[in-house]
């Protein structure tokens, strides 16, 4: 598939009119399928950020608005995750309505081991287990699939982040699980516990990148355990939280 070619079945999917509404997370697959949609259609595409409060520190929101050029809005969570994305995305439709159309399509970053490992998608493969982004919307939803990437691996899909011109930060970025630093933290997860993690995460991020290293490992991360250990700071005995360091070598 090349980038040509999708951007054109995009505009004749959704035709010269259509508008399109799209979850981004700042991972890869959300990335390249936005950027995708934005050659495609324009500002016709809407992009939804949501942000838990249990993300990384504010970067990904930050990369996503200085690199894709993408519609985005932000959406800060006090509430459940699928309720704050249900009200913005009819907030956008009835924005469109208004200016250029209703909203028709939901774009999704699905990949084609999402489908291989959920169903059997072309010939035999086993059921691994069920994405939550395989297997169609919800009946009362009044909205059509857009998928993209959906017959792609993730190193296609980085191939196709190059081609349409975006920055490698993004191509690039690890995985990061859709519970965020929450599933980090073993124990209670409060707003300071959720700190804690963030800057201990970031900063080992940052290091890593910095000894040239990031590329070089599939996914890193910093973790908060429910343990506490004995150290000495300055010239107190100090007894505190611990912070464990993983990662994994590609």
């Amino acid at each position: 598939m090349t980038e040509s070619f999708e951007i054109n079945r995009i505009r004749q999917i959704v035709g010269p009119n259509g508008q399109v509404v799209g979850a981004v997370s700042g991972g890869v697959d959300s990335s390249v399928a936005a950027k995708l949609m934005k050659e495609a259609i324009g500002d016709r595409f809407h992009a939804i950020l949501v942000d838990n409060g249990v993300m990384g520190l504010d970067e990904v929101k930050k990369s996503l608005k200085d690199h894709l050029g993408i519609n985005l809005k932000v959406v800060d969570t006090s509430k459940m995750f699928l309720d704050l994305f249900e009200s913005e995305a009819l907030l956008i439709d009835n924005e469109a309505k208004e200016s250029h159309g209703k909203i028709e399509y939901l774009l999704q970053g699905t990949l084609y081991p999402d489908v291989i490992e959920s169903i059997s998608f072309k010939g035999p493969s086993a059921t691994i287990f069920f994405h939550h982004n395989v297997g169609g919307l919800l009946e009362n939803m009044k909205i059509k699939l857009i998928e993209p990437l959906r017959e792609l691996f993730k190193d296609e899909v980085r191939e196709l982040g190059k081609v349409l011109g975006m920055d490698e930060e993004l191509i690039w970025r690890h995985p990061f699980p859709g519970p965020g630093i929450a599933i980090r933290i073993l124990g209670e997860v409060t707003p300071s516990q959720v700190k804690i993690v963030q800057a201990a995460d970031n900063i080992y991020i940052e290091e890593i990148k910095k000894a040239g290293l990031y590329r070089k490992i599939s996914q890193a991360y910093a973790a908060l355990l429910l343990v506490k250990a004995v150290d000495v700071m300055g010239d107190k005995r100090t007894y505190e939280q611990v912070i464990v360091l993983r990662l994994q070598i590609l």
